[in-house]
Parts: structure tokens; sequence; C-alpha cells
């Protein structure tokens, strides 16, 4: 069974190991890479899981036996309340098309609106169609945003955003 747990430092090392294996799995999903995260101390990434859900931001973990199989976080914008970002998403390639990617999203979303926020945006790589037509389907939309991407100059990240409504 599947559960969702949020990031903190009781669960860093769960933290440490599934970041690491997504920035290993799909390194052009991420403005971070691998060859980055990979330096930082086991302190580095307490440090790091106590950031990640700390007043203004949240991370969430999928488990499944014990083991890290998905990853997620949401942070308010600085400059607009409003406005919430979906950040870090990402499913493990044995765990995909199994409801997880949605749960985690329905998790920064309920996060999202207990905080008042009444947008919610994120990034999407360019070249990962398949994201792309996931957060389609949870009711993204491509805005008319598009921005470079740091680490491949042959990319560009879109931004998707969608409402998030009160239940």
């Amino acid at each position: 069974m599947i559960t969702i747990e949020p990031v903190s430092p009781m669960n860093a090392m769960l933290f440490k190991d599934v970041r690491l294996r997504a920035l290993r799995d799909t390194p052009t999903a991420f403005s971070s890479t691998y060859a980055q995260e990979a330096k930082f101390t086991d302190p580095d990434w307490v440090k790091r899981a106590a950031q990640w859900s700390s007043g203004q931001s949240v991370g969430y973990l999928a488990i499944d036996a014990g083991s890290p199989c998905g990853l997620a976080s949401g942070m308010v914008d600085h400059d607009d309340a409003s406005c919430a970002h979906l950040y870090s998403m990402w499913v493990a390639p044995t765990h995909r098309r199994l409801g997880i990617g949605r749960v985690l999203v329905e998790a920064i979303l309920a996060w999202a609106r207990a905080q008042n926020a009444k947008t919610i945006q994120l990034l999407v790589t360019s070249n990962n169609d398949r994201a792309i037509e996931f957060y389609q389907r949870l009711g993204f939309t491509l805005t008319d945003r598009i921005e470079p991407y740091a680490n491949d100059p042959a990319l560009s990240n879109y931004e998707m955003s969608r409402s998030i409504s009160k239940k």
C-alpha cells in the first residue's frame, strides 16, 4: 500500500534517496542536477528536508513498503500569496501509471488550498510530453510563459497553471 508522508528531518534519508533517484532517472525534469545534489552531506539533507516542509513550503514522499517511490513539493509565491508553485514532481518508473502522481499533486493542491492560494503554477521541460499530458489531465493548462532551461540551452521550460477550487 502506498502512503503519502510529509518530508521532514525524521525521513531526510528517504528524501535524499528518492531525490537522487529522480535526478538520475529524469535529469532534464529538474532545475538541479544529480552531480550538484550528490555532493550534499547527510546534515545538508536534514536541513533541506526541514526547509521543504516549513511555513511557506511543503514536501511529500510517496512510500511503498518503507521505500520512497515518489516526490512532490509546493511553495507559496514570495511575491503573490494567492499563487502557489508545484516543484520536484517525480514518480519512480516502477510505480508510474498507478495514480501516485495524481495523489501527490492532490496533496500539494490541498496544502495550497489551506494556504489560501487561488492558483498553482509549475514549470515543465519542453521535451517532457508525457508530463505535459499528465498535468493537462489534472486541469493544468499551458500559459504563454516560456523560459530557458538552465541545464540545456536546447530546451525550454513551459509554465502551466490551474485554479485551486475550494472544497
